[in-house]
């Protein structure tokens, strides 16, 4: 499984990744409409089911080329099976952090970092949401900083996916403190406070099953 001790990815492996990061968001499905129930519309986690399992539908068994075609295939699964909000920006999440990037053939951590800023960045335009506003921003942007900071202190892939996770973590934690801004929990006010978002719980639960996934590509080698 491994190559240059899991610093760098082929596709096909960032291919198994993310057949894995579906799995534990599925296994985490009751978990996220739990969450959601509590501010929101209570699907959260059925669509975020939906979306992963259609991606496993699209991703397995198919040989890729390059890192781009399989983050653009997770991301218009999502697009193509999910509906409604959460599937657009969790689409976007995927499509467009490789929307500007030149085609690539492996992915390592400066790579990994490029993207998720570039995701950032396409969700920032077009949901429009920032931290603080409770969203799956508030853990996105903590995650993607600490992929630069590991990159510019050339951190291992997994000790930056680590960073990432405990920033996401973090930013999850950070939610409960902030009164909802978006969607369905806005229309509650101050009762929103106290409970973290689903989204942004989703995007924990997305890194920590990344760096779950090559660290025990580290064991294994």
């Amino acid at each position: 499984m491994a190559i240059a001790a899991m610093n760098s990815l082929t596709p096909n492996q960032i291919r198994d990744m993310f057949l894995y990061v579906g799995q534990k968001v599925v296994e985490n499905k009751p978990f996220l409409t739990k969450i959601d129930s509590a501010i929101g519309d209570g699907d959260h986690g059925i669509g975020m089911s939906v979306g992963f399992t259609k991606a496993e539908e699209n991703l397995k068994g198919k040989e890729f080329s390059n890192v781009n075609d399989v983050f653009k295939t997770v991301g218009m699964s999502m697009i193509s099976s999910m509906g409604g909000a959460s599937g657009v920006i969790f689409g976007t999440m995927f499509v467009g952090g490789v929307k500007k990037l030149e085609v690539k053939e492996t992915l390592n951590l400066q790579l990994l970092a490029e993207i998720f800023e570039g995701a950032l960045e396409a969700i920032k335009q077009r949901g429009k949401a920032e931290v603080r506003d409770k969203t799956m921003v508030d853990a996105l942007q903590p995650a993607v900083y600490a992929l630069k900071e590991s990159v510019e202190k050339n951190f291992s892939l997994v000790e930056g996916l680590r960073k990432a996770e405990e920033g996401a973590h973090q930013g999850v934690e950070n939610t409960k403190n902030y009164v909802a801004k978006f969607g369905r929990a806005k229309s509650l006010g101050e009762r929103s406070l106290g409970h973290q978002d689903a989204g942004a719980t989703t995007v924990w639960i997305i890194f920590k099953s990344m760096r779950e996934w090559v660290e025990e590509g580290l064991q294994d080698d």
